[in-house]
């Protein structure tokens, strides 16, 4: 019921080279207009970063592709670390390496931090810069404002440590759900969606929104925020061309506000109970009366609530699911895991006082992240103003994305770089925290993700769990090496096909 109204999403991308034939047609004489009123750089300034060679109107759209992190890495190879496209009238400049990435996101962070906000998004910039943080177009007041509430009240170390009884009661719900599960198939990152969206429901709301006997709801759901991502970067016509924005002619904007509404039915019903019953000054007892006392109206907290579900959620499961396709492809990896459990955990519960201690674990994550990061591209930014960066121009307003996947795969960053070797990381200092820019799972900067510190928690907990806990097999004793490890682009880098295995609990 969930997606009934959203069958035809998946359009949006193999109908766009038809789509775009018609417009030229009919559009071309306005195109022309359009692409002579473009300023190119002037003889002043350093050109713009080289790239792959345009066609006349289109630019590089046709050569994009349906998985562009790997289209705009090869052209990287060509080109060099910091390149530029031209798809229809906008200007999209990519770096690939670590130094590009850090004249990006610190030596220019304060010029390059503005948000680029698609085309299909429902809400104006003026909206969103009074309800977003993560889509906020600029780093305006409101989105300091939005940045260190959310910090204080639900990312900070004390908040995070207050949560501790929270994460393992929803991890031990978990395990009762596998447990019973035995010997049956279970896709894992429905699983793994359930446990993380009930863990931020009750840190928002203070109760569960879905249950591990549904799990077609759950994944009903987390299909639904996965396509709202996806159409975030779905091709776009109106981004191609902004003269074309207020036409929508693929029904970007249409579909986008459908789903919207779709996953705020979801917890619409709370905010309107706990606004009537709420009193100024009483407890609070947790984020949505942080929301209410602060005098937030319902768009937003709907807009904010959003964004700490599809952030919190959709990344941690991607990355659980990554994490443990990896692990069963290299069942040598595995073993090392489940040795280091063993010795570290013993005979007692896991608690994240032992997080710090599975330096092996954390290892796999930071190798998980640099094969398979959870955002390829971050999320899209925006010049503010036009600048130089690596001897090359910048304009204003051009689209900036750093391809965390290139990097990660790089040569002459990482040896041996399409091999999983976690191993990689243990005599390293290199962290995920925005400092070293060979990995940057959660970018760096102005823009760094707030939900950082709970996720750095989160995720070898969840892992931890799974891996002590269970013995996993693939459905009819598959043999795991043969697991399917293409991808699906979007703002996340999803498994193009679900992880589906078989748990047995261990005694």
């Amino acid at each position: 019921m969930i997606n009934s109204d959203l069958t035809n999403m998946d359009t949006a991308f193999s109908g766009v080279l038809g789509i775009l034939s018609l417009s030229f047609l009919l559009l071309l004489p306005l195109i022309f207009i359009i692409l002579n009123h473009i300023s190119s750089p002037s003889s002043e300034r350093r050109p713009l970063p080289p790239g792959p060679r345009q066609w006349p109107i289109v630019g590089n759209i046709l050569q994009v592709g349906k998985k562009p992190h790997v289209s705009l890495a090869h052209f990287a190879k060509l080109h060099g670390p910091l390149i530029s496209l031209r798809l229809g009238a906008q200007i999209v400049v990519v770096a690939s390496s670590p130094i590009a990435a850090s004249e990006i996101l610190k030596t220019h962070d304060r010029l390059l931090s503005a948000r680029f906000i698609s085309a299909a998004n429902p809400y104006g910039d003026h909206v969103l810069d009074r309800v977003a943080l993560v889509w906020n177009p600029s780093c305006s007041d409101q989105w300091k404002l939005l940045r260190a509430m959310c910090r204080s009240e639900l990312f900070s170390a004390k908040a995070i440590d207050s949560q501790d009884t929270l994460t393992e009661k929803k991890l031990t719900e978990m395990l009762d759900f596998l447990t019973i599960k035995q010997g049956q198939v279970v896709n894992i990152g429905e699983v793994v969606f359930t446990t993380v969206f009930n863990t931020i429901s009750n840190l928002i709301f203070s109760k569960d929104m879905l249950s591990f006997g549904d799990q077609g709801n759950a994944g009903g759901l987390k299909t639904l925020i996965t396509k709202l991502m996806q159409l975030a970067t779905a091709p776009n016509i109106a981004d191609f061309y902004p003269v074309l924005a207020r036409l929508d002619p693929q029904n970007m904007r249409r579909k986008m506000k459908i789903g919207f509404e779709k996953v705020l039915n979801v917890w619409q019903i709370y905010i309107k109970e706990r606004r009537e019953n709420h009193v100024n000054d009483a407890p609070e007892t947790d984020f949505l009366d942080v929301f209410l006392s602060t005098g937030f109206d319902d768009d937003q907290i709907n807009w904010l609530v959003l964004e700490l579900f599809a952030a919190g959620v959709d990344t941690t499961t991607t990355t659980v699911e990554w994490a443990m396709a990896e692990l069963l492809k290299s069942r040598a990896t595995l073993v090392k895991v489940q040795q280091e459990l063993d010795r570290e955990v013993d005979n007692k519960s896991i608690e994240e006082s032992h997080v710090l201690q599975l330096q092996y674990l954390n290892a796999c994550i930071k190798e998980t992240f640099r094969l398979h990061p959870p955002a390829p591209f971050l999320i899209p930014r925006r010049a503010l103003n036009t600048c130089e960066v690596l001897n090359y121009t910048i304009p204003k307003n051009s689209q900036v994305v750093v391809n965390l996947w290139a990097i990660g795969r790089d040569s002459s960053s990482w040896e041996d770089p399409l091999s999983f070797k976690p191993e990689r990381f243990l005599n390293s200092n290199i962290d995920f925290k925005g400092h070293h820019f060979q990995l940057l799972p959660f970018g760096s900067g102005r823009r760094t993700c707030p939900g950082l510190p709970m996720a750095t928690r989160q995720l070898p907990l969840i892992l931890a769990y799974l891996i002590r806990c269970f013995e996993w097999s693939l459905p009819n004793d598959q043999d795991p090496a043969m697991l399917d490890m293409n991808d699906k682009f979007g703002i996340t880098l999803v498994k193009d096909s679900p992880l589906l295995l078989v748990p047995k609990r261990k005694l």
